[in-house]
């Protein structure tokens, strides 16, 4: 969910003694709790006996014909000089000279552990896993404040959310918080006292005196706040919501695949007023965890520590039932097939932003030619926005796709819905009959760079049977020249975010199976696994 700050006097609260915090919870639908995802090392090892020998053989003058088997010995040798391409390539790239130790190194690595490797400086990665937020028993509004019902049988929950786990305090209580990579804060309800809270998932987060962060502390310094004599915060969203309150510190614990506990004392916001839908999207969860790549970023405080690098990335399944992982740090993200473009921060919002060259539906462009478009990839919305013109070619495109489908006004799940002349009861019924919208951005080495939106990635299924497009226009959030990619479109890919690099990269993954990549790809390491053996 894209969010602004916005500078305005907040009122300065002080928090009441700490109480007892004995009370607990539970959470109907998702268990509370750490949940650990546990991938078992199925890889296999290269051992140093097995690799191939030099050999002198005698050339022969005249031609001969060939005998059996040496088709099969040319296939050999071809995959041998293929697999010393890729080790030339990873010792030029990462060996820093050392070629015989990366050349080791290599053939050890082990393909489902990543080569098994202490972390580099202590460093290391965490998995969190992801939950769809739940129905909420009323109708989901718009801004502009129709109502949206809700959709049963189609492929998108009202909220179309994600949400995590975050544990807080000591002993540490688990919260629910809402993933949002179009926003730089993290804050928590909170009673500090509290003026204006949702009924959240779990009693509201108490702090102690001794948690807040004075306004002299260094962090403080970077984000905007008006009162000197605490760190304060008061953030606007796009849909128009907006929480108040104070910055608090205080020790947040991660546990490791391996069940290793990690504690960091983490600068958060303590949310004590909450204004517009925000208090209703926080019926099933406590607040929303923001990951830009500002200063107060969980993924920054953790990476300037030097616990994880400064990565992070996130991986949602195409199921609408199904959740997903969220991961700090790089072990996760895939060496090989990722597709990566430049990011730079957004003039006001602090919001990562790409820019595209031209946006398809199937062959047809939907942008004005030669016009670049900012995008942003936000699972903090759940829809996705395009600017009002390439909206407008798109609806047109989809008007012209079939004789079979007519616009039904008189639908209001979303703005644009369809009925077809035949019983639709989901989007595999009807994907066939439509294109894939296809982001395109600037080729490197002439390589194309594009991120593909399927059909049953843009459509939706409304309780009427009705084929409901998922794209909104833009101007309605304040966006009139972004794409803004949501939770809708971004199933089905595994998305990182390398903030060192100030990358943004994907590839398609069913995101039930997190995983620390191999050094060389799958297809190469078993081709040189069969050949060297």
């Amino acid at each position: 969910m894209a969010a602004t700050p916005v500078t305005s006097p907040s009122p300065s609260p002080g928090p009441p003694p700490e109480e007892d915090e004995g009370r607990k919870q539970q959470h109907q639908r998702v268990p509370n709790g750490y949940v650990m995802i546990v991938v078992p090392n199925a890889g296999h090892e290269l051992p140093a006996s097995s690799l191939p020998h030099d050999a002198d053989a005698p050339e022969d003058e005249e031609e001969r014909p060939r005998p059996p088997g040496a088709t099969s010995s040319l296939w050999r040798a071809a995959v041998l000089a293929l697999g010393a391409v890729a080790v030339a390539g990873y010792v030029c790239l990462y060996a820093g000279g050392d070629a015989a130790g990366a050349a080791w190194r290599l053939l050890e690595t082990r393909e489902d552990d990543g080569g098994g490797e202490d972390p580099v400086g202590g460093r290391r990665s965490f998995l969190l896993p992801l939950y769809p937020k739940p129905r909420r028993g009323g109708a989901t509004k718009r801004a502009s404040g129709d109502d949206w019902p809700q959709n049963s049988t189609g492929n998108l929950f009202p909220e179309g959310l994600y949400y995590t786990t975050i544990s807080l305090g000591n002993p540490p209580r688990p919260y629910f918080l809402d993933v949002d990579t179009g926003s730089h804060a993290t804050w928590i309800q909170c009673d500090a006292p509290c003026t204006s809270c949702a009924k959240g998932a779990h009693p509201v987060y108490r702090p102690a005196r001794t948690n807040l962060v004075p306004a002299s502390d260094p962090l403080c310094g970077r984000v905007q706040h008006d009162n000197p004599n605490q760190c304060d915060y008061d953030i606007s969203y796009a849909d128009g919501s907006s929480s108040m309150g104070i910055h608090v510190r205080d020790n947040m614990q991660f546990i490791s695949e391996d069940g290793e506990r990690e504690n960091a004392d983490i600068v958060f916001g303590c949310g004590y007023d909450q204004q517009g839908i925000l208090l209703n999207r926080l019926e099933n969860t406590d607040g929303i965890l923001g990951l830009s790549n500002q200063a107060l970023s969980l993924p920054t405080q953790l990476a300037s520590r030097g616990i994880i690098s400064n990565a992070f990335g996130h991986c949602v399944t195409r199921d609408p039932s199904g959740g997903g992982y969220l991961f700090l740090g790089d072990d996760y993200i895939p060496r090989w097939g990722m597709t990566w473009v430049p990011i730079r921060d957004g003039p006001a919002d602090d919001i990562r932003r790409a820019q595209v060259q031209q946006v398809n539906h199937g062959e047809q462009q939907l942008n004005v030619q030669g016009k670049l478009t900012q995008v942003i990839f936000d699972s903090g919305s759940t829809y996705t926005y395009f600017p009002n013109e390439a909206l407008i070619n798109l609806i047109s495109s989809l008007k012209a796709a079939s004789p079979r489908f007519v616009q039904d006004d008189s639908d209001k799940t979303l703005p644009f819905c369809m009925k077809a002349d035949f019983p639709v009861r989901s989007v595999d019924d009807v994907k066939y009959f439509f294109k894939t919208l296809s982001l395109q951005f600037e080729k490197r080495f002439f390589f194309s760079r594009t991120f593909n939106i399927r059909p049953e990635d843009y459509l939706i299924i409304s309780d009427k049977g009705n084929v409901c497009l998922g794209v909104l226009d833009g101007t309605t959030i304040g966006y009139d020249s972004v794409i803004i990619v949501g939770d809708v479109s971004l199933r089905g890919k595994l998305i990182a975010y390398d903030n060192d690099e100030n990358e943004v990269g994907w590839i398609d993954s069913d995101c039930t199976n997190p995983r620390r990549p191999s050094r060389i790809p799958s297809f190469l390491r078993r081709a040189l696994h069969n050949q060297l053996l």
